[in-house]
């Protein structure tokens, strides 16, 4: 696991930077799951979504000369928001590998805060474009996931779950890269070990499973346009496939169905404006796929809030 030191290190790091955002109690959406539901809600972090927590740890932890080469780094959308972001605060350039077909509002919104935008066709060859952008200008390189700073940062999330819920039973969060479940399951675990850890992932497009079963990150197949964009990197990263053996009790599948619905009732009911993967969390408690005991006391993440309104679900 991450080293609960330098998670801490990370949380004085981004502090009075990044919001800590609130836990809201989510009583009626609760009651539909016989738990009592609250929903940790960094759809109100900085730029949308959990991001610029891991984001301006690992910026913030470069040196000087490594800011001055600039940035580059690759995303479908919420992670290069949040390094253009980060490169805003340090004074560096910023260059961001994109799907094209990754959400225009997206798009928009990460050249907004400043960054050059470098589209791909081809998501399963992503990461090997970002390689060759970073190696002709010799550019720093901030993994969206897999990067030991950038995931502290991710679990200074959990580190506020637990000092501002400390009765809670169970922690619910969704996995793409998984970096945000790597860095919740290690500050969890190593101050409260009974707390369990639940991780959501696509059932159309599992990740972390077979990641799992093969002991080492594996290529995956993800649908194309789905709602959840944010969860579909073309594999996981090898810190969360070591962190999930250790420190992740259970992982379930969410339908693309059950996080339309999800969707909507979080906007409905909770008034949040939440995108897909920030959903899916609350998505696998509503239609019943996770399983918890009655009356458990339960936060869901909802990780972001980056709706692009052309895919919003519609009855």
């Amino acid at each position: 696991m991450i080293p609960l030191p330098d998670i801490r290190a990370a949380a004085e790091r981004i502090a009075g930077r990044v919001h800590r955002t609130p836990i809201l109690s989510a009583a009626s959406l609760g009651a539909r799951a016989g738990v009592r539901l609250y929903l940790k809600c960094e759809n109100l972090q900085k730029t949308g979504s959990f991001k610029p927590r891991g984001a301006l740890n690992k910026v913030l932890s470069l040196s000087a000369e490594e800011r001055a080469r600039g940035l580059v780094t690759v995303s479908a959308g919420n992670h290069a928001q949040a390094v253009a972001w980060a490169a805003q605060i340090a004074g560096a350039a910023c260059t961001v590998v994109m799907p094209t077909a990754a959400p225009q509002s997206k798009i928009d919104a990460t050249r907004g805060y400043g960054a050059e935008i470098v589209l791909h066709d081809d998501r399963a060859t992503l990461f090997d474009r970002l390689a060759e952008v970073r190696d002709a200008r010799g550019l720093a390189f901030v993994h969206p996931f897999d990067d030991p700073d950038v995931v502290a940062g991710a679990g200074t999330i959990g580190l506020e779950i637990l000092e501002d819920f400390a009765d809670v039973d169970v922690v619910v969060v969704p996995v793409g890269g998984g970096g945000v479940l790597s860095g919740i399951a290690s500050a969890i675990k190593q101050v409260r070990p009974r707390v369990r850890v639940v991780a959501v992932e696509l059932a159309e497009g599992p990740g972390l499973a077979p990641a799992l079963a093969a002991g080492k990150p594996v290529p995956v197949t993800r649908p194309w346009g789905t709602l959840a964009d944010g969860m579909t990197p073309p594999f996981v990263g090898s810190l969360a496939v070591q962190i999930a053996r250790e420190a992740v009790d259970e992982i379930v599948g969410v339908t693309e169905a059950a996080i339309a619905d999800a969707m909507k009732l979080l906007m409905t009911r909770a008034k949040l404006y939440v995108e897909g993967g920030g959903a899916a969390a609350t998505a696998a408690l509503l239609d019943g796929t996770l399983r918890l005991p009655a009356g458990a006391r339960v936060v869901a993440l909802v990780s972001g809030g980056n709706v692009d309104l052309s895919r919003v679900p519609r009855d």
